[in-house]
């Protein structure tokens, strides 16, 4: 229960938001030294990584984006148009991405989100390990959260 001498307030804030993402960020900081290692390294900031596949009259055929932060590739979406699906280019693009992510910008693991009935498999055998399963997540879908170690170039 809230006490009277605060004001409980449940409206959509930017400004505040982003207050409670800065003061959050120092909180960690001052108890994690894993975290304050990261500051004011290029790894402290999260850096977009995006590959694309375009056909040849430059339309969209495929596409992954994610990004890497603290040595960790983060794949948000993948997606290869179902025209061109099992012909290889959704390895490509995670091969792609993961080699980017390793070579350029020093990543030693990676990580992706993904529903039962879109590409658990798909991960797992570019070797992918399941670390979390959350069923009904939204209600009848099961969601997977799968890492993979970065193999050194």
């Amino acid at each position: 229960m809230v006490s009277r001498m605060f004001r409980l307030v449940t409206e959509v804030d930017k400004a505040r938001r982003d207050l409670l993402r800065t003061r959050l960020r120092e909180t960690n900081t001052a108890a994690s030294s894993v975290l304050r290692s990261l500051r004011g390294t290029p790894h402290e900031r999260e850096f977009p990584l995006h590959a694309w596949l375009l056909d040849a009259s430059g339309d969209l055929a495929g596409g992954l984006v994610g990004h890497t932060w603290a040595t960790w590739l983060h794949v948000t979406y993948l997606w290869v148009d179902a025209r061109h699906r099992g012909t290889g280019l959704g390895s490509a693009l995670l091969t792609e991405a993961e080699r980017t992510a390793r070579e350029e910008r020093g990543c030693a693991a990676s990580r992706v989100e993904t529903w039962d009935f879109q590409a658990p498999d798909f991960y797992r055998r570019h070797g992918y390990d399941v670390m979390c399963v959350i069923p009904d997540y939204p209600p009848g879908v099961t969601e997977y959260t799968l890492v993979k170690r970065l193999a050194a170039a």
